[in-house]
């Protein structure tokens, strides 16, 4: 914000790139209240057909000196630009896989070399290779504190194979669950992070073996309970449920894996008295209903907030005071703020 500051005082504009279309409204919101609202332009593709039209010429007749956005953001039509920022650079989502394929990152590059302007790549954990060309240059800036002199929150490490040894087969481990507990009841809230959307992350016959796969892709499909739908994360094919198996005609039909929805499941059977809400894909499917998720989860002060990446996306939360990350196949991470 520093930076774009001299830059409009300079005037001349600024174009912010984010990761994720859910962390916007976070960002617009801090952006307005120090530049004010009608110097700032939202571009990203959850907007309708004319509101992107509206932006669109907001930026074209100078009215918007910022744009904030996701990746197509870089495309805006700005006039006298004067820095490109790109925050959590390492992120993937700067890459389109749909036509035109580009990658956000290296047009960013390219228009700051045009226009002979700063480009500032921000990540704590940045890509390899940003990471080695910034090493040939004297252009990284490392941030050695964090703000306002905060200590960095404890990590913890459980093995949830020590957990099934000892007779623990729930998708908590005991250490997490009384953290979970403390929590509730304390007041404070919990965001548990899990990679994968859906009930179970695939369905197979116990009698023959059998696994059910999407038809185009040849990767076993993910159960989504709610719809009793089998669905493939990759292309969109959806089948009904098996109730028998295609190959043997045997009903020894099992789920294995867990996703956001199963855990949700777990966690409000364990904990009745929590209120909670889950953030992912089959969830966000609505306009706005990232930002509504994340207002509600702040204003309503709810207990748990379930989640794929989307929630472990840079969100401040004041009243959050655990996190449960699954990091591997059989160990989770937990910090305690």
């Amino acid at each position: 914000m520093q930076l774009i500051g001299k830059v409009l005082k300079k005037n001349r504009t600024a174009i912010v790139l984010v990761p994720e279309i859910s962390l916007t409204p976070q960002m617009v919101e801090r952006f307005i209240s120090r530049f004010g609202e009608e110097k700032i332009a939202l571009l990203h593709s959850k907007l309708s057909i004319g509101e992107r039209y509206d932006e669109w010429k907001r930026i074209e007749k100078k009215e918007a000196k910022i744009v904030i956005g996701a990746r197509s953001a870089i495309f805006a039509p700005m006039k006298d630009l004067g820095i490109i920022i790109i925050d959590e650079e390492h992120d993937s989502s700067y890459k389109s896989d749909m036509t035109p394929k580009y990658n956000a990152k290296e047009i960013a590059l390219y228009l700051a070399k045009q226009s002979n302007i700063p480009l500032v790549l921000g990540s704590a954990t940045p890509s390899i290779s940003s990471y080695y060309e910034i090493q040939q240059t004297d252009g990284l800036i490392t941030l050695s504190k964090r703000a306002n002199n905060s200590k960095l929150p404890n990590v913890e490490i459980v093995d949830m194979k020590k957990e099934l040894a000892i007779g623990n087969r729930s998708m908590l481990s005991i250490r997490l669950d009384e953290m979970i507990q403390k929590n509730i009841e304390d007041k404070k809230q919990t965001i548990l992070f899990l990679n994968r959307r859906g009930y179970s992350t695939f369905v197979m016959c116990r009698d023959c073996g059998y696994t059910a796969t999407c038809n185009k892709c040849n990767i076993t499909l993910t159960y989504h309970m709610k719809e009793n739908k089998l669905k493939c994360h990759y292309c969109g094919y959806e089948r009904q449920n098996l109730t028998k198996c295609p190959e043997c005609n045997g009903s020894n039909i099992r789920y294995f894996g867990a996703g956001t929805q199963k855990l949700e499941s777990e966690i409000n059977k364990r904990f009745p008295q929590a209120s909670t809400i889950r953030m992912d894909i089959d969830t966000v499917s609505r306009k706005n209903s990232y930002q509504d998720i994340l207002n509600k989860f702040k204003d309503e002060n709810i207990d748990i907030l379930i989640g794929t990446q989307m929630v472990v996306k840079g969100h401040h939360f004041p009243n959050v005071t655990l996190v449960r990350s699954y990091c591997s196949r059989q160990q989770y991470v937990y910090v305690r703020f």
